[in-house]
């Protein structure tokens, strides 16, 4: 756990004083008006990755919640779970963790959240792991609830994952100052913890998730996304955080310049760090790292790895060292989140667990789903 600020300076209030004195200084400009951190260049965004391992690791959510809200419930949030599955991860020679919040948690929990945050990032610490902290989702349920989350329905992928903002305070410009106070306050709290490895603001924030509720979303999405991501980079450079700040590109197949699209370019314009989505063929992966290397910039791949798409560890991990992209698969211990089933499952029935699993790597019990693979990761993460 970090120390109070103050702990190294003893009590005294001359002391006390002084350093408040310095640290008001610091976050003023010549004008007296507070300084945001610009992006980070070139240079220090090059200096940051060259001090990192490989990155390499998944997206985690426990084995026995349905979603964010369910993972850091006071009710339900599960450190016998974590602590279990970090060490299967650490088995497999990973250190990264991505790990999705909730604003909810935030509204009515602030204190116990990040209690509970806290605790999370200790546990995967002792595993050697560092955690990649998603602030906002446009994905799945647009009506977040707080209180007890849903069962899962039968054999559907990610039937009880949640947007981050819902529908309602997306749509509720007046009421961002909530959002506002959320974002900030939670990177002054953790925004020079050395257990955090970026802060990604927002995942795939125009995601209008058809078909699986694209009828509940709003018929102008981007419309509100575009300018509230551009106001939640603004937000976290305010608080000056010593991690990277990232927003994901990917949609679409070409990101060459001609093809971006305004919110691409804002993501990729934004960033400190490049991090990008590819569950494609190992191909189109690799030409995607060749058009977003012109931003000289680390890559991190944020989400890969869906078999059927022919989105493998043993076709892309390669591509990726060679490029020395981190990498953060989809999925990891099977459970109530469900995605062993394909996205097709809200319009397929599914009555079994299928042959081919779409994503995750390891049974409950720590069996893996293919031997070879995880032999595989190991043989690659130790090289």
């Amino acid at each position: 756990m970090k120390r109070n600020a103050f702990s190294r300076y003893g009590k005294t209030p001359l002391r006390v004083a002084g350093l408040m004195f310095f640290s008001v200084l610091w976050l003023l400009d010549a004008t007296g008006q507070t300084r945001v951190r610009g992006r980070w260049t070139e240079q220090q965004a090059a200096s940051w990755y060259a001090k990192q391992h490989w990155p390499v690791g998944a997206n985690f959510l426990p084995s026995t919640a349905i979603n964010q809200l369910e993972m850091f419930r006071a009710e339900s949030f599960d450190t016998v779970t974590i602590h279990r599955e970090f060490m299967y991860a650490r088995t497999l020679g990973m250190n990264t963790m991505r790990v999705y919040l909730h604003d909810l948690l935030y509204l009515h929990d602030r204190d116990g959240f990040f209690k509970r945050l806290d605790i999370l990032l200790g546990l995967a610490e002792k595993q050697g792991i560092k955690l990649l902290l998603t602030i906002f989702d446009s994905c799945w349920d647009p009506y977040p609830r707080w209180g007890i989350q849903p069962a899962p329905r039968p054999h559907v992928h990610n039937s009880g994952w949640v947007q981050s903002p819902g529908v309602q305070a997306l749509k509720d410009t007046a009421g961002y100052h909530r959002l506002e106070t959320y974002v900030k306050d939670l990177l002054r709290r953790f925004g020079n913890d050395n257990r955090i490895l970026a802060w990604d603001v927002w995942n795939e924030p125009d995601n209008r998730n058809i078909p699986s509720y694209d009828k509940l979303e709003l018929p102008d999405k981007v419309a509100y996304v575009l300018p509230l991501l551009k106001k939640v980079f603004e937000w976290a450079r305010a608080v000056n955080p010593a991690q990277p700040l990232t927003s994901g590109i990917w949609a679409g197949n070409n990101w060459s310049e001609a093809h971006l699209r305004p919110i691409d370019k804002l993501q990729l314009e934004q960033s400190d760090i490049i991090t990008f989505h590819s569950y494609d063929q190992p191909e189109l992966f690799e030409k995607k790292i060749r058009w977003l290397q012109r931003f000289n910039r680390p890559l991190i791949c944020t989400e890969y790895m869906a078999r059927p798409n022919g989105s493998t560890f043993e076709s892309f991990l390669p591509i990726a060292k060679k490029y020395r992209v981190g990498m953060i698969n989809w999925g990891f211990v099977a459970g109530k989140s469900q995605t062993i089933y394909a996205w097709d499952s809200w319009t397929k029935t599914y009555d079994a667990e299928p042959e081919l699993w779409f994503h995750d790597i390891f049974r409950k019990d720590g069996t893996p789903y293919r031997k070879a693979e995880v032999d595989f990761i190991r043989k690659i993460t130790a090289q």
